[in-house]
C-alpha cells in the first residue's frame, strides 16, 4: 500500500521489524481477507498463529522471563504496521503484548511473572481488560464490582462492560472495589481472573468499529480466585490505583494511539493512490487543486501524529515522566484521525461508501477513536489537571 513519502526515522532494528511486519501483512492479510474478517466480526486465528512465530509478542517482556526485553518503540511500530490492515491482527497482538505482557512486566508479582510472562512472550495467551462498568466509563475510581477477602480466597461480585475479547481471552485483568466506596482511590485492586472461572457469565455487545471481535458484558457471581491472583501480590491489595495511574496508563494511551495512527495512515494511502488513478475532466483528480489540498493537509496532519506518537513512546521507553505527552498524543491522534478519515472519504466520493474499497471501514474505525481508550474530553480534563490549570 503506497502513500505520501513521509519520514519514518526509525532506529535500524525498528526499521527491520517494521519491514518484517509489513511483508507479513502483505502476504497473509490481503484486502479480500480483511473484508471477510470485518463482515464476520472475527480475527484470523490461523494467520495470528503464523504471526506469533516472528517473535514480536516478546517485545514487552523482560529477557529473564523469556522475552526480548521491553522495547516499547518497536512494539508501537508493530501495532502501527498491523493496524494498516485494520484491527484484525493488531487487536489480538495488544491483548497479548500490552494487556498481558506489559502490565505484568510492570505490575505483576514474581510468581505471576514466572507463571504468565513466558507464555505471553510466545504469544500463547491473551488478556482482556475488565475496567469499565455499566455505570462507570472514564471515572474508574468509581467502580462498584466488589472483591472481598475470604481467608486465602478473593470473592468477586459485579459486572464489567466493554470487556473486549473476554470470550476468547485466558485471563480478565479486572479492576475491583476492595474496600469502602467513599475512599475511592485507596480501595481499588487488580485481579487476574481466569475467563473460564465458575460464576462468570457473558453477554456480547456488538459495535460498529474495530470489528475484530465483539465486546462483552461480564457478570461475576461469587467468582472465587486465590489471593495469589491479586496483581502484584497481597501487598498490593487496595493499591490498584497506583498500578492504573502510573506507567500502565501511559502505555495504554500510546498503544491505542498507535492503532489510530496506523488506520489513519492506511486511509490516506488508499485515498492517495485513488486520486492518482481516478480521472475526471481529462486528468487525474490529484491534479485538481481541491483534491490535492485535502491530501497534503491530511499528510501534514499524519506526520504531526507520527511525531507525537513516537516522542511519547520514546519518553515512556526511557522511564521518564510522560503523562502529559501521552495524553496529548491520544487526544491529538484520535481527533486528527477523524479529520484525516473524513478528508480521504471526500476525496474518494461515493466509492468511499461502498465495499469496493476499504475506506468505509477506515472511517468507521477512526470515528470511534476519540471515544475508546480514554475519550478526548477525558484527555482534556487530564491535561488541565496535569498542567495545574
Amino acid at each position: 500500500m503506497t502513500g505520501p513519502p513521509l519520514s519514518f526515522d526509525d532506529p535500524p532494528h525498528v526499521a527491520e521489524i517494521r519491514a518484517q511486519v509489513r511483508r507479513f501483512v502483505e502476504a497473509e492479510a490481503p484486502a479480500p481477507s480483511r473484508k471477510r474478517w470485518d463482515q464476520e466480526r472475527r480475527w484470523p486465528r490461523d494467520v495470528y498463529a503464523k504471526f506469533r512465530e516472528l517473535g514480536f509478542t516478546a517485545l514487552t517482556v523482560p529477557e529473564e522471563h523469556g522475552g526480548a526485553g521491553c522495547d516499547l518503540v518497536a512494539a508501537v511500530a508493530v501495532i502501527e504496521e498491523l493496524s494498516m490492515a485494520g484491527p484484525f491482527l493488531a487487536g489480538p497482538y495488544i491483548h497479548t503484548a500490552f494487556y498481558g505482557g506489559m502490565n505484568l512486566s510492570e505490575n505483576g508479582s514474581e510468581a505471576q511473572k514466572a507463571a504468565y510472562l513466558p507464555r505471553l512472550a510466545r504469544g500463547e495467551m491473551f488478556f482482556a481488560y475488565g475496567l469499565s462498568e455499566p455505570d462507570v466509563g472514564g471515572d474508574l475510581a468509581s467502580v462498584t464490582t466488589r472483591a472481598e477477602r475470604d481467608g486465602d480466597t478473593v470473592v468477586v461480585n459485579g459486572a464489567k462492560r466493554w470487556c473486549t475479547g473476554a470470550d476468547w481471552a485466558d485471563v480478565i485483568y479486572t479492576l475491583v472495589r476492595s474496600g469502602p466506596a467513599e475512599q475511592r482511590y485507596r480501595n481499588l485492586s487488580f485481579l487476574l481472573i481466569p475467563a473460564d472461572s465458575p460464576g462468570i457469565r457473558m453477554q456480547p455487545l456488538t459495535h460498529a468499529n474495530l470489528r475484530y471481535t465483539d465486546s462483552q458484558d461480564v457478570y461475576f457471581d461469587n467468582v472465587r480466585v486465590p489471593a495469589g491472583a491479586i496483581v502484584g501480590g497481597e501487598a498490593m491489595w487496595n493499591r490498584g490505583w497506583e498500578q492504573l495511574a502510573g506507567r500502565a496508563l501511559d502505555v495504554e494511551k500510546i498503544e491505542i494511539s498507535a492503532v489510530a495512527f496506523g488506520i489513519a495512515r492506511a486511509a490516506l494511502a488508499e485515498a492517495w493512490t485513488y486520486a492518482q488513478e481516478r480521472v475526471q475532466f481529462g486528468k487525474p483528480i490529484s491534479q485538481h487543486q481541491a483534491i490535492r489540498h485535502k491530501l497534503v493537509v491530511a499528510a501534514t496532519r499524519l506526520q504531526a501524529c507520527r511525531h507525537m506518537l513516537y516522542a511519547a513512546a520514546a519518553l515512556a521507553q526511557a522511564g521518564r515522566p510522560c503523562a502529559i505527552e501521552t495524553s496529548m498524543a491520544k487526544l491529538f491522534i484520535a481527533d486528527m484521525g477523524v479529520e484525516i478519515a473524513l478528508a480521504c472519504q471526500q476525496v474518494m466520493g461515493a466509492y468511499a461508501l461502498s465495499d469496493a474499497y476499504e475506506m468505509e471501514r477506515h472511517v468507521r474505525d477512526l470515528l470511534g477513536m476519540p471515544i475508546v481508550g480514554g475519550s478526548s474530553d477525558m484527555q482534556k480534563n487530564n491535561l488541565a489537571s496535569l498542567m495545574r490549570l
